[in-house]
This record gives C-alpha cells, structure tokens and sequence, in this order.
C-alpha cells in the first residue's frame, strides 16, 4: 500500500493541470472506488472549475478546484495518478479521469480497486481532510505526543502501534520496520514499556525516516540506497545492511514484519 512518500510522488502527477480548467469528467460506472458519489452532478460541478492547487496528507491527497470544490482520493492498495495527453491509450482500470484545458489529462487508475474518491463543495476544510492528524515533520509532532499514545496502547507491539493513522499519519509497513530498524528497537517490544530516552529516539526516527523517504521517494520514485533495510525486507533470505547477519520475517500484529535480530533486541526500549 503506497505510504507518505508514495503518495507525496503521486500527488505531483496531478501537478501538470494546475491553472488549467476541467473540460470534461468521466467515470468508470461500476467502479468501487467511486461508491456513494453522484458522478452526473459531480461532472456537472467540476466543468468549468479551475485547477488550484493539490496537498497531501498521510495516505490521502487532495485537490482544491474553484467553486469551493475538493477532490479527495486515497490511493488504497494499488491506486496510482497518472497524467497525460489525448494520445494514451486508455486502460480498464482508468475509474477516473479530469480532462483539463491544453490536453492533458489526470487520471485515478486502480486495477483492485481499494482506493477512494471522495468530493466535497463549500466553505472551509472537508471533515475527511481536517481529521488527518498532524503530520510527523510538523513541530506538533513531538515526543510528548508520542509518550501519550504509546501508554495508551501500552500492550501492543510497537510494531503495530506505529500503523496508526491517528497518530502516525503515512507510515505503512515497510516504513515502520524501516524506523525500528534504524532506532535498534525490536517490533514486538510492548509500547507501555518504552522509556523516556528510548521515545525521544523513537521520535527522531521517525522523522528522520520520512524525512529521507520524501526526499527520495517522494521528490521523483528514486531507489533507496543500499542502505536502507528497505532494500533486504521483502523476501526470505535477505542480510541486515548494518550488521551483515540474516534478516528475520514473521507476522507481528497482523503485518509481514522484517527486522534484524542482531540489530534490534528486545530490552533496547526500557531506557
């Protein structure tokens, strides 16, 4: 599932119709992604509208037009932006498309069809975009914060606790087994039993990690360099990049979890 610089990458796709007005809108009619939208007035809405500006949240994007219009999409788990010209062929995956002044066209492919299109017309912000929690390269985002929530979800794995939205907005899967990685700590290590200087750390992983995921992901879809435990976690058989030693895979709360057991030992956390 595309994560915080995945979908930073994806939202720039869109970045070409800015300035530019809808000429026309079409819908894959039975498509899920569309579900509970009126798509005929939806079109109606958008012709005509300006492109202003777009914005990226977490795992969701949005897309401001004129008229007090909002578009909103969450990419699911194979959702992707794409631009182009009148001369790409077109996709049964296309479920929907904005038709822009000058000939460039966006569109939402998602062949299965996980993601979501959401609308919104009116003054202020959609409640499904103010309800995005602070995002973790804000100053909002301290290790305050993080001690709050790991004592109230203090019997779960770390692993787990950092997967959610509600305080950890864009991290997915491999970023936070890339951020447990990094900080020395183990994913099943209990988050109630996280110490002080173990959260401060906690904290500044993790920004550092989505620091260098937008710088490198997120700015043009670059490969991660070796590095990375990015690079070794997603088959069998990989070696830890820090310690030369074999990567273990198990499931830990409810996710394919990747981390080096000469690395990352439980304990480390209780400083």
């Amino acid at each position: 599932m595309p994560e915080l610089a995945e979908v930073e990458y994806f939202r720039r796709q869109w970045n070409a119709g800015i300035g530019k007005k809808v000429v026309g809108v079409s819908w894959h009619k039975t498509a899920r992604v569309n579900r509970g939208l009126n798509t005929v007035k939806i079109s109606r809405l958008l012709k005509g509208a300006t492109f202003y500006s777009s914005h990226a949240a977490a795992k969701q994007m949005a897309f401001r037009f004129s008229n007090g219009i909002w578009i909103g999409l969450h990419l699911g788990m194979t959702g992707r932006l794409e631009c182009g010209d009148e001369q790409r062929a077109p996709t049964p995956y296309d479920h929907f498309v904005i038709k822009m002044s000058g000939g460039k066209n966006l569109f939402f492919v998602d062949p299965r069809q996980f993601g979501r299109v959401l609308f919104y017309q009116g003054d202020g912000v959609p409640d499904w975009w103010a309800k995005i929690a602070p995002p973790i390269l804000s100053k909002a985002f301290n290790a305050e914060v993080v001690a709050a929530f790991l004592e109230r979800r203090s019997r779960a794995p770390i692993k787990a606790v950092l997967l959610m939205q509600e305080r950890f907005p864009g991290i997915g899967n491999w970023m936070a087994d890339e951020v447990l990685w990094r900080a020395g700590f183990h994913p099943s290590a209990k988050a109630g039993n996280f110490g002080p200087v173990a959260i401060k750390k906690l904290t500044a992983t993790l920004k550092k990690v989505c620091t260098d995921a937008m710088r490198v992901i997120g700015k043009d879809w670059s490969d991660p360099p070796r590095t990375w435990l990015f690079n070794h976690r997603w088959s069998d058989g990989g070696k830890c990049p820090h310690s030369k030693q074999h990567l273990k895979r198990t499931e830990i709360g409810g996710r394919t979890t990747c981390w080096s057991p000469a690395k990352q030992k439980l304990g480390a956390e209780r400083r």
